[in-house]
């Protein structure tokens, strides 16, 4: 039995399983920010005897830990190398601390390539080598499964797809992909916006979350519309120099942002890949939405647990 812990910049997760797709328990909470890593590191020691209980699961019958954290990690120190989110993860030794608290030896690795490893095992690229994994919510990362092994370039990750260089929505200056295709950078814009000009009365006040936006766009919102499908035609765009120096077999989208669905999302990153895609390369990688859900980090995580602990 092994212990996967996702760490995001929203949502901390538990779970227990063998590594091999089937989740036997799990543990959910939110994040929050304010408490900085001292916080999440505190639900996560009360956490871990819920989730054992839960289950009816001894601590002795853990055998490893794997855990995806929201961030860059290194892969010789198994250290977190900071966090883009949360505050106090600087250089944080996270897998000896992981390892202190449940008494067994524990790996960590970036949670886009964790979930990626789910996927590329149990979900959307089953039985399909290379994946390219990319979710896009709170940020937008990636992760590139060849033969169902992470591939990390040196030791401190790769495959960054998120901090790729785009123009801004405005095209006037230069900014990483998440400014203007992650939630935060569309929630942002959209605020910035709506006090320029004139929104409407639906979309005039309160928060404008992802999924509010893109409800305004498809009930006929034309600034809603015309500047999501903006930040979809950048995500498109970096997607498109992605495909163009990896050619995966599939690529694999999920995260919060991803679930404004196939008209609003899908179509219109496939559709640019038809019309601005490498000649030579037309075909040969499809794109769909990630099938594990929620879990897709956890189930990540007790994967590379039991392929750095055994079987």
């Amino acid at each position: 039995m092994f212990l996967g812990i996702e760490i995001g910049g929203t949502k901390l997760q538990l779970g227990l399983g063998a590594g091999d797709g089937i989740i036997k328990a799990l543990w959910r909470g939110d994040v929050n920010r304010d408490e900085g890593g001292e916080g999440i590191r505190k639900q996560i020691v009360a956490a871990v005897p819920e989730l054992l209980a839960k289950a009816d699961v001894a601590q002795e019958q853990l055998r490893g830990a794997g855990i995806g954290f929201g961030g860059p990690t290194d892969d010789k120190t198994q250290s977190v190398i900071k966090s883009h989110h949360v505050a106090g993860w600087d250089a944080f030794p996270l897998a000896s601390w992981v390892s202190d608290l449940v008494g067994v030896p524990a790996v960590v690795c970036n949670d886009a390539d964790t979930a990626g490893l789910g996927e590329a095992l149990y979900g959307a690229g089953k039985g399909l080598s290379p994946i390219f994994y990319i979710t896009v919510g709170t940020g937008v990362g990636g992760g590139l499964i060849i033969d169902g092994e992470i591939y990390r370039g040196v030791g401190k990750g790769a495959t960054e797809i998120g901090h790729l260089l785009v123009n801004d929505l405005s095209g006037e200056r230069l900014v990483i992909l998440e400014e203007t295709s992650a939630g935060w950078g569309i929630e942002a814009t959209a605020a910035r916006l709506r006090k320029e000009r004139n929104w409407g009365t639906d979309l005039s006040d309160g928060p404008l979350t992802v999924k509010r936006i893109a409800e305004a766009a498809r009930a006929g919102h034309s600034e809603a519309r015309a500047m999501l499908g903006v930040a979809v035609e950048r995500l498109a765009l970096g997607i498109r120099q992605m495909i163009t120096l990896l050619c995966p077999r599939r690529v694999v989208i999920g995260g919060g942002v991803s679930l404004i669905g196939e008209e609003l999302f899908f179509e219109p990153i496939r559709r640019y890949q038809v019309e601005h895609g490498m000649g030579a390369f037309a075909g040969l990688t499809d794109i769909v939405p990630a099938a594990l859900g929620e879990e897709v980090v956890i189930h990540g995580a007790l994967a590379l647990a039991r392929k750095k602990f055994g079987g």
